[in-house]
């Protein structure tokens, strides 16, 4: 694995702790029936749980027993915040050293820009994790303890904070509810959507925000991350509150609060985190287009979730900006974007596209007979890893299962980390070549 280079040993660790989960999944203890899960439903779980998805085959609350729930959410904890922070964390408490090998691969697994005090990162990473999840878990518990005996509720209180901290959407409510019983509850539904909204930002803007009382300056890619953040969340809460205002089978029937909490919701869940208080078939198609355009542009970069985030969404919506007003660079938060990053913003969203389309048009072959927009929406929900369903996945046939599973982990490793895995290795080119002009438009 030394002679490895980091998208290749990211790649390779997912793969290994995916395999790993699938067969512990498939142990007699794993299931209530005391048979196990199949190879193939074992591995698209430990595949949804490692890459925080959430999409299900089976029923997570009435399936696993206490050790298959561990099972998943431990691969929920270690596929959120990446295997390479717990080799660290094993090695720091070791007293060992970490190499520049191990530095280079944390870089690329939390996506941050330089190697410069990616330990320290990674050590407050753990001390944020910490912190909120045992926040939410604490609330949750309290809230759910009105419902269900004590240890119950704790259970399910640290349960669901693990899971949506990490944007993973798994749930224990049974018969593939998710949070519906909690639509109007504020407790449930602002701790969860708190919850969601941290994980998703990113350590290196959390990081940024707990260092600001001693810099007092934000860097542009925090500015950015907040900034499209809260403008995706608050207009996709206006808009599906519009879009579902007047639908009997979600919003109409909910007071004025129930509405605009649930609205509040089903903005920020799609990313990426997959847990829901309202019916996703119910939905309008409207409202389901949305949350398609949501999945897919997902978290922000070095967080839990997928997608191909948010900064992706600015830098191509300022460099479509800056053409039409003919100006030649892209400025965003008064500061250049570099060629560099306007690449790979487009290379990402290429990749993205690419990836949802052949998956949805392969579906539509294995899946004969199913409506497209459910299709598509399952795809774009397994390449986001948000894990929201229209009920397609536990419908799907085996080759569909497959084509789920290699679409969850090509979104949770990145599209670009996923693409330099496989691609073979070019010495540059010892020239440039001459220019040549094309007409676009």
């Amino acid at each position: 694995m030394t002679k490895l280079d980091p998208p290749k040993i990211l790649v390779l660790g997912f793969a290994i702790l995916i395999l790993l989960g699938a067969y512990l999944l498939t142990l007699p203890v794993s299931t209530e029936n005391g048979h196990g899960l199949s190879f193939l439903d074992a591995l698209f779980t430990s595949t949804s749980a490692t890459c925080v998805t959430g999409l299900v085959v089976v029923d997570t609350g009435s399936t696993f027993t206490t050790f298959g729930e561990l099972v998943i959410l431990t691969l929920i904890q270690v596929g959120g915040l990446g295997f390479m922070t717990f080799a660290t964390f094993f090695f720091l408490l070791l007293g060992k050293k970490i190499s520049l090998k191990g530095r280079l691969v944390l870089q690329e697994s939390l996506n941050n820009l330089s190697m410069a005090g990616v330990v320290r990162l990674v050590k407050r990473l753990l001390i944020f994790t910490a912190i909120i999840e045992g926040m939410g878990a604490l609330i949750l518990s309290i809230r759910f303890s009105f419902d269900m005996p004590t240890g119950k509720a704790i259970y399910y209180g640290v349960f669901h904070s693990i899971s949506n901290f990490n944007n993973a959407g798994f749930d224990l409510m049974g018969e593939f509810r998710s949070l519906t019983p909690y639509v109007s509850d504020p407790f449930v539904t602002l701790t969860v959507a708190f919850l969601i909204t941290f994980g998703g930002i990113g350590f290196i803007v959390m990081n940024e925000l707990y260092e600001y009382r001693n810099t007092n300056r934000l860097s542009v890619h925090t500015k950015i991350v907040l900034t499209t953040s809260l403008t995706l969340t608050i207009a996709g809460a206006i808009l599906i509150f519009l879009f579902e205002y007047g639908n009997a089978k979600t919003l109409q029937p909910l007071s004025f609060m129930g509405k605009m909490l649930s609205s509040l919701f089903q903005s920020v869940s799609p990313r990426t985190a997959g847990s829901n208080t309202l019916n996703i078939p119910d939905l309008t198609q409207p409202a389901l287009l949305l949350i398609i355009f949501l999945m897919f542009v997902g978290a922000s970069p070095g967080s839990t979730g997928g997608g191909i985030k948010t900064t992706t969404l600015a830098t191509i919506v300022g460099t479509v900006w800056s053409q039409i007003k003919g100006k030649g660079d892209v400025v965003l938060f008064r500061h250049r974007i570099v060629s560099e990053t306007i690449f790979k913003a487009l290379s990402v969203t290429f990749i993205g596209v690419f990836v949802v389309s052949i998956i949805s048009i392969l579906l539509t072959i294995t899946e004969s007979g199913t409506d497209f927009l459910m299709i598509l929406f399952e795809a774009t929900s397994a390449f986001a890893t948000v894990g929201l369903s229209m009920g397609l996945t536990p419908e799907l046939s085996p080759v569909g299962r497959m084509l789920i599973i290699f679409t969850m982990f090509a979104g949770r490793v990145g599209p670009l980390t996923f693409a330099f895995a496989i691609a073979m290795r070019r010495k540059p080119d010892p020239f440039r070549r001459p220019k040549g002009k094309i007409m676009i438009g």
